[in-house]
């Protein structure tokens, strides 16, 4: 009977478990079956690199070598190598240059060395102009008022030092938007570190692909309530007096730091000419109503300073252009903002590489060093229209930027910082394979899980990428505030710590030369 009875439950226990076994082994073939799939894939996947696709990508792509231990640990070994070589320069930087990616994103920078990968066959493994630089740093962005800052306010942080509300320039958080009377109060305005170059004898001018009244170059030189107001008809709209409030585009005419800079490049003839003047381009008229032509205006204010100063407006003229023999220069090469770089008339507008390096052989000429700020702005409004090839466009052709600005200067006197204003939507998910095209149609519009009629900023931190005199500076997690003060240290201008004025600080920190004549900052390497 005990015999009957082990085998009666061994029967049942057997009946029990046998759903789950086989379950088990289901399982285990379903595995085994995406297994064998994914292999599968993956063979088709390198026939079709194999393969030659007209107007692909792919056309010149081979199939990803292989990319074993040792060919990373030969790749690790090199990175190292190279890093162990860094060493701070502490030296005064005679010259600084800024580029600002609006809406740079680090999602924005990854996706834009792929792109540009797929072009050269490199792929993943593609480096942007400044991801060689030896000094990075993430900025946090938020503003005075928001978690997700706007690019007036951010500006207002990387140039002038302070963080203020969402929507104003210049100014600190006593005014806020649209609070004319606030505006007007000295007080409360905050200065630019290209005023700081000014008062010290330096030059300055900035270069965009948007409007130079645009809430960046804004940032520069404007004290303003409200980003909207880049001419005199947007305040008398908000129902305020326009001859009480100074626009944007009359603060860069007629006002200083504005009226000093030697290089004034970007879009937005419409901001600086009256409403019965016709544009030059195109068939509309300004937006002026108070009948002021400020391009007129700086022609004829650079003529009563007895300066050599040129005016142009599209491309063949800023080529054809003798920078030698101009000491200001004027480009508006929009009536709005520029266009974009995948749909631009190379013939009527300039890229941004040539704006930059016809800007450095105006500024270079000046002995005491210069401040420069060049904008890649249509990073941002493709971002907002959701149209990714656009945004990655332009980072690339910024990054080209950089790359002519490294080439024409110094890593021994001049400084080079790259960062973002704020970040954007773009998120890079779905695991997809390496060698992944991620080209779409110029004007493809991405799904959005809300719906909206311009894209939202994010709130994520921004990279930011340095090179030069003191570019150590830029290591670690800094308020996006921090920014000018480093960079007005380096170069010795302002009226925080200086590098060339600080030496009870230095000394106090133990920074200052030692008797062999070298600091022991330079000692730690």
């Amino acid at each position: 009977m005990k015999a009957g009875r082990c085998l009666l439950l061994l029967a049942l226990l057997v009946l029990l478990t046998a759903p789950l076994m086989l379950a088990d082994d289901r399982k285990r073939v379903r595995k085994n079956r995406e297994r064998a799939g994914d292999e599968n894939f993956h063979k088709s996947r390198k026939q079709q690199y194999k393969k030659a696709k007209k107007g692909s990508s792919y056309d010149t792509v081979p199939f990803i070598d292989k990319e074993d231990k040792t060919f990373w640990r030969k790749e690790a070994q090199k990175e190292l190598e190279t890093q162990l070589g860094v060493r701070p320069r502490v030296t005064q930087a005679k010259n600084v240059i800024l580029f600002l990616g609006d809406g740079m994103s680090v999602a924005t920078v990854t996706a834009a060395r792929i792109m540009k990968g797929q072009k050269t066959g490199k792929w993943e493994h593609q480096d942007l102009a400044w991801e060689t630089f030896p000094y990075s740093a993430i900025i946090k962005t938020y503003t005075a008022d928001s978690q997700v800052a706007d690019s007036a306010a951010s500006a207002t942080a990387y140039l002038c030092g302070v963080k203020n509300n969402r929507g104003t320039i210049g100014v600190d958080v006593n005014v806020n938007r649209e609070n004319c009377s606030a505006q007007h109060d000295p007080t409360f305005h905050t200065h630019s570190i290209a005023k700081w170059f000014q008062d010290g004898g330096k030059s300055t001018g900035f270069v965009t692909t948007t409007r130079v009244t645009h809430a960046t170059p804004a940032g520069v030189y404007a004290h303003i309530a409200d980003r909207e107001w880049e001419d005199d008809h947007e305040i008398t709209a908000d129902g305020l007096d326009a001859e009480h409030c100074d626009d944007i585009a009359e603060q860069l005419i007629l006002n200083e730091p504005g009226r000093n800079f030697k290089v004034i490049m970007g879009g937005g003839r419409r901001v600086l000419t009256p409403s019965d003047v016709l544009d030059v381009e195109e068939s509309r008229y300004g937006f002026r109503k108070d009948g002021k032509n400020l391009i007129n205006m700086w022609i004829d204010d650079k003529a009563s300073r007895g300066v050599r100063a040129s005016y142009v407006w599209n491309r063949d003229d800023l080529l054809a252009l003798d920078t030698s023999k101009t000491d200001y220069l004027l480009g508006l090469f929009g009536y709005s903002h520029m266009d974009y770089v995948v749909e631009r008339d190379s013939a009527m507008d300039p890229s941004l590489p040539e704006m930059t390096k016809a800007a450095l052989e105006v500024l270079q000429k000046d002995p005491n060093g210069y401040f420069l700020l060049v904008e890649g702005g249509l990073i941002d409004l493709g971002h907002h229209g959701n149209k990714v090839q656009k945004a990655l466009s332009e980072t690339v052709e910024m990054a080209e930027a950089v790359q002519v600005a490294v080439s024409m200067t110094s890593q021994e006197d001049t400084l080079v910082v790259v960062t973002a204003d704020h970040g954007h939507s773009l998120t890079i998910n779905g695991y997809p394979t390496r060698h992944t095209d991620i080209l779409v149609d110029v004007n493809y519009r991405h799904a959005a899980s809300v719906p909206l009629d311009s894209a939202a900023h994010t709130g994520d931190d921004v990279g930011l990428y340095a090179i030069g005199p003191h570019a150590h500076l830029f290591t670690g997690v800094h308020e996006q505030s921090y920014i000018p003060y480093a960079l007005a240290y380096a170069a010795c201008v302002g009226d925080g710590l200086t590098f060339c004025g600080s030496n009870r600080f230095r000394r106090n920190h133990g920074l200052l030369p030692s008797n062999r004549g070298q600091s022991k900052l330079r000692q730690r390497g």
